[in-house]
């Protein structure tokens, strides 16, 4: 993951055996913003504490030395060292007299790679505490309370009232209905596997395409993408508008054929985090 592994980006990597950040990488889920939503399988539901929902729900970025901390990478390799990890990889795979399983494979990117780089002074793993006492809260409108309860519980000089107030403003901005959507289906992910995942996030993913619920996405492309005036109108506009039963028909089944059948050979890896 050398460079932007956002979103779709995120999909074809965070999912494998070994994934390796570089000084380079940046990670983020912004779907939120975009009136879409976080969609690429339950790797958010698995990292450590709440840290998935806040990921999630803000599209905060994270650079390569974040992502190992908290287990979206599993080794961090300075880029200038890719090309010859690369070789050691083919040329010992090659000459191996036995098969090359995992722990031979970890090993030899072992030899490249840094063990934990130094985190950010203002890197959000730092604030932890309060990530998982605020982004544990049931509802989004919950959590977003406890973040301001928390700003005004703070010396408005203290270290950290910079990242709350952005924090804030990044849930603000998104689309309240992408919020809720996120929100629940992270928690539900919680408790699925990973065909369950997929077969949720297509169902979502199709609701929110057809726009019968809420146009949000196609005003987000407008917005970010087309007219680019960053300007977007959700609809609903604020939180208090949306109804459970809205957010029930975005998980609801899709009719006749239209469910996504998953292959019944199909082996599907489990996203596993060395941090829990």
């Amino acid at each position: 993951m050398n460079g932007i592994a956002m979103g779709a980006g995120v999909c074809i990597s965070v999912h494998g055996k070994f994934r390796v950040a570089t000084e380079n990488s940046i990670f983020a889920m912004p779907e939120n913003a975009l009136g879409l939503f976080p969609d690429v399988g339950h790797f958010l539901s698995r990292l450590p504490g709440f840290f998935g929902e806040y990921l999630g729900l803000t599209g905060t970025r994270l650079d390569g030395a974040e992502m190992l901390a908290c287990g979206l990478a599993t080794h961090f390799v300075p880029s200038a060292k890719l090309s010859l990890l690369e070789k050691a990889l083919i040329s010992r795979a090659a000459s191996a007299t036995s098969s090359c399983d995992l722990a031979f494979i970890s090993a030899i990117i072992d030899e490249y790679s840094l063990q934990q780089p130094a985190l950010n002074e203002k890197s959000a793993l730092h604030k932890m505490d309060v990530i998982d006492k605020c982004f544990s809260r049931p509802t989004v409108e919950d959590i977003l309370s406890a973040l301001e309860k928390e700003v005004t519980t703070r010396d408005a000089n203290r270290a950290g009232d910079e990242w709350l107030a952005s924090t804030i403003q990044s849930l603000k901005k998104a689309s309240p209905m992408s919020l809720k959507i996120c929100l629940r289906s992270i928690r539900e992910g919680r408790v699925q596997a990973m065909d369950e995942c997929l077969v949720r996030e297509y169902r979502i993913a199709c609701h929110v395409m057809r726009g019968q619920i809420s146009k949000d996405f196609r005003e987000g492309c407008r917005a970010i993408l087309w007219d680019k005036d960053q300007k977007p109108k959700w609809k609903p506009s604020s939180l208090d508008l949306i109804t459970e039963h809205m957010v029930d028909q975005c998980f609801s089944r899709l009719d006749g054929d239209e469910e996504l059948k998953l292959p019944q050979r199909c082996n599907l890896p489990v996203f596993a985090n060395a941090k829990l």
